[in-house]
């Protein structure tokens, strides 16, 4: 006899300073491997949680969403075990919600977008040295958001991704990319139906390159029909990366 399972949402946030990254990886901690032995210890029975995507090491989310199934029998009050979980969990994962869905739903494959933020200090700030890229030379950011224009026109972005990963497609579909000046930081949003290993970095890392001099409009476009990473900038520095939001068809929430 099979036993019935429930399916639930959960939405966290984590600093991933202290983490090799959220997936489970062997003799390295990670987000997920902490989250399950939270979840499998409050709930007495062994919890596998599935995360809407990967971040590196070092990268950090102020929204993430992950799913897991427990037994349907089992007397789970949402907001009690979110309590219990932000009490159990060290300081750097906080859990903000989580909700009942349906048994199809899927963290990954169901998202609509994904939205990152890379966070520039322009100066020294201790306070920054965890969350933001320092970067001492001066940027053009008007030709920076110029060559980041550039991104909506395609759509194979094979340049920008690491090699040798397990994606069927260097396929994706970009919403938004924009750099915003705000004094002393520089923040760059994108947005897109999905992003490949490394991506952002990479992105970031080329688009300074224009903000630097080091490579003008045709240039850029030149990387990214090129498809090679090789002529691609380098990738920046994960700890200035955010992933902030993900969105989610309206009809996944199971009733109760």
């Amino acid at each position: 006899m099979s036993i019935l399972t429930q399916r639930y949402f959960i939405q966290l946030s984590y600093k991933g300073t202290h983490y090799h990254g959220w997936q489970i990886q062997p003799n390295a901690i990670t987000v997920q491997e902490v989250l399950n032995k939270a979840l499998s210890t409050i709930l007495n029975q062994e919890i596998n949680v599935v995360g809407c995507g990967r971040t590196d090491t070092g990268v950090h989310a102020s929204d993430f969403m992950a799913h897991f199934d427990i037994a349907e029998a089992r007397d789970v009050e949402a907001e009690k075990l979110v309590f219990r979980l932000n009490r159990f969990l060290p300081y750097d994962i906080a859990v903000k919600s989580m909700f009942p869905v349906k048994a199809e739903a899927h963290t990954r494959f169901d998202a609509l977008s994904r939205t990152y933020q890379y966070f520039i200090t322009k100066h020294k700030n201790p306070f920054r040295s965890e969350s933001h890229w320092q970067m001492m030379h001066q940027l053009d950011v008007n030709k920076m958001n110029e060559a980041a224009k550039l991104l909506f026109e395609y759509e194979d972005f094979t340049s920008f991704s690491k090699l040798h990963t397990d994606a069927k497609t260097n396929i994706c579909k970009i919403y938004k990319a924009e750099w915003e000046d705000r004094g002393d930081e520089l923040v760059f949003t994108v947005c897109a139906d999905r992003f490949l290993r490394n991506m952002v970095r990479a992105i970031v890392g080329t688009l300074v390159e224009v903000g630097r001099g080091k490579l003008d409009m045709a240039g850029f476009r030149q990387v990214i029909e090129s498809m090679n990473r090789c002529n691609a900038g380098s990738s920046v520095p994960g700890h200035g990366l955010f992933l902030c939001t993900i969105e989610y068809p309206n009809d996944l929430k199971q009733e109760v």
